[in-house]
Formats: structure tokens, C-alpha cells, sequence
């Protein structure tokens, strides 16, 4: 049943491990990077604290109880990536939850989990909508709440709001199905006005899924039908050339205070690659940890993230991408509000520097959201 928040104090019964909920998969295309982060997840939470429930998400949208073994969720020998594939169905009742299907194979209802970590990557998880479930079932979660969920998924409404919070963001175009087919030449003439190259990307998807760099006007449409397989929102942005790309990791303050900034990283890709895409960012160790950057710039670059993470108003964790223009200056790229937790993933790599290792960082997590109330803060 829903906690009554205002007076049900958070975290597990006396005696008990907490109980942790591992939600992964989904209907999105970055299903199996979610699948590989949840079996990081679940290798790294201490047994000895934590009573881990593995949740998949099918690609069909099935609730299933998956196996706890982490390389079950592991990339295969020969490059394979993992899918939810359990039978072990589980359903939303009404009144209690997720229920399982065997309730003698794990505890039954989602109300009995203290926390959910919901290591979920793109739409339908990432986006809100499996944050708003947990909100409206009682159920503490790990990360963002459901307004930055979605604010954070979508690259268009994130750089409103970073624009009107004062932040620098690279010039943008929106492009909508119904503007495109009632008038691709208007559409084509605002992207000319940004000046090529752009990257043309969906404007909800991640893992550099649907992204295009493009190098002329001729190259434009088939990059927008690209990306808009993905989504049909189109995002096209001017081009960062010749710009560094500097990440960082927040978290957010146990006490109210400010929140934690990482040590930088920097991506570095490789020949092959013209930008970070989907291998370069999974397949192989293309970044520095930590960057080499001055002080007067990791300074700059901590005040940003501190004001992005707050402009979108995020809760637990985040990544925030940067660029470094060859005239110093610092551009906001992107926050991403659930980041990648595989074991080349940026965000445990840069907290791991900064003095956090991968398990001490999931039982900060875990603090946190159970800290946090759930309904309305």
C-alpha cells in the first residue's frame, strides 16, 4: 500500500536488509545499455545490506522478475547485448502494486521494496512515465522526479529551460512532423541559417541512437528521417567545432547543501568515429578520467552543473555534458538524468576518481532516496 509520508518514516524495518528494487529494459531503444547498467548495478549492491529484486521490463512492455545473476545482463563474448527475456510475469493490482505472479519466488507486492533504483534509458522509463507510476504506488526511487524525467529526456524543452535559467546553449532548430510535411523548404531554411556542419539527433532518445553529422544541405533530409525513426521530434543543432567535450557527475547533498561536483572527464574518440556515437561511447574507453583542465575552468564548469542540475531542478544524480569552445568558452550541453552505470560508463568512472567508489556510490544513492518523501516536495 502507499506510505502515509507524513508520517512513515523512511528506509527498512529494524532487523532487515533493505530491500532494493532493480528496474531495467523497457520499450526504448536503449534497452540492452540498460540491461548492461542494471547487471553492473546489481553486482556492485552489497549483499550483506541490500536484498536486491531484479524487475525487467520486456520490449513488449511485460513486467517480469528477472534472475539476480549480473552476468546474465552482461555484453556477450562476441559483442551480443543482453535483452529481458524472463517468463516470470508480474502485474499492477489495483490497491497494491506490482504483484508477482509466483508470490513464492520473491516478495510480492512493490509497496514491500524501501527503494527502487530504476536504471531505465530512454523513453517509457527514463521520461517520467515510470517515475509517475512509482509516485502515484508510494514507492521511493533513486534520481529525478517525474517533471525532470521528462524535462531531462527532452533535448528541446531542456535547453528552454537552460536558456531562460541564463545558461549558454548551442543554437537549435525544432523540427516537427507537421511543419516538415507542410513545408520542408522553411524547415531547410532555418537549419541553413545555423550553418553546416549540424548534428541532427531525435530529440527524446540517448546512446547516440538516430544521430547524424551533416556536412551539407543534401545530407539533411535523409538525417531527418534517420533520426525521426527514432522519434518524431527532430532536434538539429549547430556543430561545437573543434570544441572539447567535458563531462562531470552531481549529486545531490545528504544535508540540504549545495550539490557535489565530480572531477571532470573528457571524451576522447578515436579514428573511426566522427563523434561519439553508440560504439565509441559503449564499446570502448574513449575518454580521460579526469580531465586535464585548468582551475579557472574545472571552477567554471562546476558552477554550470550546479545551475543546470538545479535550472531543471533534478533530485539524486545526474551527468552533465559541456563543450569547450576553442575560445574558452563553456556551452551546456545536455543533462542526463539517469546516466549510464555499465562499467565504462562515465559517471561511476568520474565518481570513482573524485574518491567514490562504484558500491560506496550506489549506497549513496540508496541514502538518498530514502531521505526523500515521494508525492509533492
Amino acid at each position: 500500500m502507499p506510505q502515509d509520508d507524513a508520517t512513515t518514516p523512511p528506509g527498512p524495518t529494524a532487523g532487515r536488509r533493505t530491500r532494493v528494487a532493480v528496474v531495467f529494459g523497457g520499450r526504448s531503444g536503449e534497452h540492452s545499455i540498460s540491461c548492461i547498467s542494471a547487471g553492473s548495478v546489481i553486482a556492485a549492491l552489497d549483499p550483506g545490506r541490500y536484498d536486491v529484486v531484479p524487475v525487467g521490463i520486456a520490449t513488449d512492455g511485460r513486467w517480469v522478475l528477472e534472475s539476480a545473476d549480473p552476468s546474465r545482463l552482461a555484453l556477450g563474448p562476441g559483442g551480443e547485448l543482453p535483452r529481458v527475456s524472463s517468463d516470470a510475469e508480474v502485474a499492477l493490482v489495483p490497491g497494491q502494486g506490482l504483484v508477482a505472479a509466483d508470490p513464492a519466488q520473491v516478495p510480492g507486492v512493490l509497496g514491500e521494496v524501501d527503494v527502487v533504483i530504476p536504471v531505465m534509458h530512454g523513453p517509457w522509463g527514463q521520461d517520467g512515465t515510470l517515475q509517475g507510476l512509482l509516485e502515484m504506488a508510494g514507492v521511493r526511487y533513486v534520481g529525478a522526479g517525474v517533471l525532470s524525467s521528462a524535462v531531462g529526456t527532452d533535448k528541446h524543452v531542456m535547453k528552454q529551460l537552460f536558456r531562460a535559467a541564463g545558461l549558454p546553449v548551442l543554437p537549435w532548430v525544432v523540427v516537427r512532423p507537421r511543419a516538415w510535411e507542410r513545408d520542408a523548404a522553411a524547415v531547410r531554411a532555418e537549419v541553413d541559417a545555423l550553418g553546416y556542419p549540424v548534428f541532427v539527433k531525435p530529440a527524446r532518445a540517448g546512446s547516440s541512437h538516430g544521430i547524424t553529422r551533416v556536412g551539407s544541405p543534401s545530407e539533411l533530409d535523409a538525417a531527418i528521417a534517420e533520426a525521426a525513426r527514432h522519434d518524431p521530434k527532430v532536434l538539429v543543432e549547430a556543430a561545437a567545432e573543434g570544441a572539447r567535450e567535458i563531462e562531470v557527475g552531481v549529486l545531490d547533498s545528504l544535508d540540504g547543501g549545495a550539490p557535489q561536483v565530480s572531477v571532470p572527464a573528457e571524451i576522447l574518440v578515436g579514428e573511426g568515429h566522427e563523434f561519439y556515437d553508440f560504439e565509441a561511447k559503449y564499446l570502448e574507453e574513449s575518454f580521460a578520467v579526469p580531465a586535464d583542465v585548468d582551475d579557472d575552468l574545472r571552477a567554471e564548469i562546476t558552477d554550470l552543473a550546479r545551475r543546470a542540475f538545479e535550472a531543471l531542478e533534478v533530485e539524486g544524480l545526474a551527468r552533465v555534458d559541456f563543450f569547450v569552445l576553442p575560445d574558452g568558452s563553456v556551452i551546456v550541453n545536455e543533462v542526463e538524468t539517469m546516466p549510464g552505470f555499465t562499467s565504462l560508463s562515465m559517471f561511476p568512472r568520474m565518481w570513482a576518481a573524485t574518491g567514490l567508489d562504484y558500491p560506496a556510490l550506489l549506497d549513496r544513492l540508496v541514502e538518498l532516496a530514502l531521505t526523500r518523501s515521494t508525492g509533492l516536495r
